[in-house]
C-alpha cells in the first residue's frame, strides 16, 4: 500500500522577490491554493522575474544528477515587473515568459504563470492581493490544472 503522501502532488513555487510585499501577496495566494488541493510544496525565491526560468531549469536538471530527492510534479512562477522609464520591463517581461513556455514545453511542465507584468504598483497590488484578483492563486490552480491535463495523456503516474 502507497503512503498517501507520496501521492500528492509535490510542486516548486519559484518566486522573485523584487517588490517584496507583492511577492507576500502572490506567495498566500499561490499557498493557500495549493494546500486546499492537498499538494506539497517547496519554496525557493530569487532576486528578480528575470531568475524565475534559470531555476525552473537548475530543478528540472537536478533530476538528472540526485535521485534521492523528490521529484517536483509542476511548478509555479510568481513574480512581479512594473514598467519603468526604459526598455527594461519589455526584456525581462519577454526573456521570462518566453522562457518559462519554452522549458514547459521542451520538458513537458506542469507551470502556472504568475508572473504580473503591470503598468504601476497599483495594479500589482489589486492582482496579487488573495481578497482581490489573486493571482498567485490563480498561478497555482493553472499549474494543478495542467497536472490533471499530464494525467489525461498519461504523463503524470498519479
Amino acid at each position: 500500500m502507497s503512503d498517501p503522501i507520496d501521492d500528492r502532488p509535490h510542486i516548486l513555487v519559484v518566486e522573485s522577490r523584487f517588490y517584496e510585499g507583492i511577492a507576500d501577496a502572490l506567495y498566500a495566494g499561490a499557498s493557500a491554493a495549493l494546500d486546499a488541493a492537498g499538494a506539497t510544496h517547496e519554496r525557493v525565491d530569487v532576486p528578480g522575474a528575470f531568475e524565475v526560468p534559470a531555476v525552473v531549469q537548475m530543478a528540472v536538471k537536478s533530476m538528472d544528477f540526485f535521485a534521492g530527492r523528490r521529484r517536483f510534479d509542476g511548478y509555479v512562477t510568481l513574480g512581479c515587473v512594473i514598467r519603468g522609464e526604459t526598455s527594461h520591463y519589455d526584456y525581462v517581461c519577454g526573456e521570462s515568459a518566453r522562457m518559462l513556455q519554452d522549458l514547459a514545453c521542451r520538458h513537458t511542465l506542469a507551470l502556472g504563470y504568475g508572473i504580473l507584468t503591470c503598468e504601476n504598483m497599483e495594479q500589482a497590488k489589486v492582482r496579487a492581493a488573495v481578497d482581490q484578483k489573486n493571482k498567485g492563486g490563480d498561478a497555482a490552480a493553472a499549474c494543478l490544472a495542467m497536472l490533471d491535463v499530464k494525467r489525461r495523456f498519461h504523463l503524470f503516474p498519479r
